[in-house]
């Protein structure tokens, strides 16, 4: 949702109008914020479907919103292609399912789509996990998408990815996709949500204490990132406990269950590093504003990263624009380290570092909040290639490339 809502404020000044097509808010459990609104363009046509009633589908096992409004996806974009001439069809979501529709809108109306793959669709990884570790419904949704991926991958004109990793990945699956437009372009972040959150009254979530933040969702594949930070705020306990005794770490909306249904995922590691006191976990998620007066209200910035090297942190931006203290724990081969490092915008380690080094880090980082030691200095000439308005101009300039490859291969058929 957020790469679509940071573009619309700048594609049309790189050529493109768009209109909108999403489920009605009344048919999602996720939380609402209605600031979102005063960040869009006046004039943006915002067309929105329906979705079959959760309280009905969820008795057969089907929650997902994306397989919920598939339907009235079809119908609705049927009858508007219909009557409206458009020239690209874009798919900026993590539903994937609606994906698939790409194909059928483009054998039916002959037109083009690109597909925007911010997370994994289709992948192996929870194969090699224990029973325990994988998602819920693991094997009807690992099925499901190794069916439903093929559908929207093969015959897509234009591929946008977070992580350069994800492209690899599906080259290697798809042959089709080495020879159409693609490029990595990261999240990015409209400087306009930080004023809107500035009108917020400041939270007392975060307590009294030096607080340290992190927002969003926590799994397994985050737990070697705890475990290091954890081990090392327990070697601060037993080492210099009067620094100690004076932060706290808070994690935010952990889970993506509905408001009061989510398990917690970062206090058992806690409990097991012996650091439970000074740790605080909310699964509730929050608004997005409210999480950007957060992040401006905590003294310093925590990234957990993930074992996956394609992962990219969508919260980076924000992170960085926060313009607080920011210390990140990622994989060696995450995009992210190397944002974080081109732009000078924090410290890093990474989950292959020995402890002993991360230690060293993570303690030198909490002594410099501590102290208000720690300068910020972010080298914004090279963050603005990051900006949502070069970020939008990166997707214009492949949507641009798609529409002309279309035209050519049309003209030969």
């Amino acid at each position: 949702m957020h790469r679509i809502r940071i573009s619309l404020p700048y594609f049309e000044q790189y050529g493109w109008q768009s209109e909108i097509v999403t489920v009605d808010e009344s048919y999602s459990e996720m939380v609402k914020d209605p600031l979102l609104l005063k960040s869009l363009p006046n004039d943006v046509i915002i067309h929105r479907v329906k979705a079959f009633n959760k309280k009905w589908t969820s008795k057969v096992g089907l929650g997902s919103l994306a397989l919920r409004s598939l339907w009235f996806y079809k119908i609705y974009v049927n009858k508007l292609l219909e009557k409206e001439n458009f020239d690209l069809i874009y798919f900026s979501t993590t539903q994937f399912p609606v994906m698939i529709l790409g194909a059928y809108w483009k054998k039916k109306y002959n037109i083009p789509y690109v597909i925007d793959m911010q997370d994994p669709w289709h992948t192996d990884y929870y194969k090699t996990k224990a029973k325990k570790e994988r998602p819920k419904k693991f094997w009807f949704s690992y099925r499901l998408n190794k069916f439903l991926e093929p559908i929207a991958l093969k015959s897509v004109d234009g591929l946008i990815s977070v992580s350069e990793k994800y492209i690899i990945d599906l080259q290697k699956r798809y042959e089709s996709i080495k020879a159409i437009p693609k490029k990595t372009i990261p999240f990015s972040v409209l400087e306009k949500d930080f004023e809107i959150a500035e009108e917020l009254p400041a939270s007392t979530m975060l307590g009294n204490k030096i607080s340290f933040l992190y927002l969003g969702v926590v799994g397994k594949i985050m737990e070697d990132s705890l475990h290091l930070l954890f081990r090392s705020l327990k070697n601060l306990k037993d080492n210099k406990a009067s620094l100690y005794e004076k932060i706290a770490f808070n994690f935010i909306g952990t889970s993506y269950a509905k408001t009061g249904g989510g398990e917690e995922t970062v206090t058992p590691i806690a409990k097991k590093n012996d650091v439970l006191e000074i740790v605080e976990e909310q699964t509730d998620r929050i608004g997005f504003y409210a999480s950007l007066s957060l992040l401006m209200q905590a003294d310093g910035l925590i990234i957990i990263g993930t074992d996956d090297p394609g992962y990219t942190a969508s919260k980076l931006y924000p992170y960085i624009l926060a313009k607080k203290p920011l210390f990140c724990i990622l994989h060696e081969k995450s995009d992210a380290i190397k944002i974080i490092n081109e732009c000078n915008a924090g410290m890093t380690t990474t989950i292959q570092t020995p402890f002993e080094e991360v230690n060293k880090e993570i303690t030198k980082y909490i002594e410099n909040v501590i102290d208000q030691s720690y300068a910020v200095k972010t080298n914004w000439t090279k963050f603005k290639k990051y900006t949502a308005r070069e970020m939008t101009l990166n997707q214009c300039l492949l949507f641009d490339e798609v529409i002309k490859e279309y035209l050519i291969k049309s003209r030969k058929s």
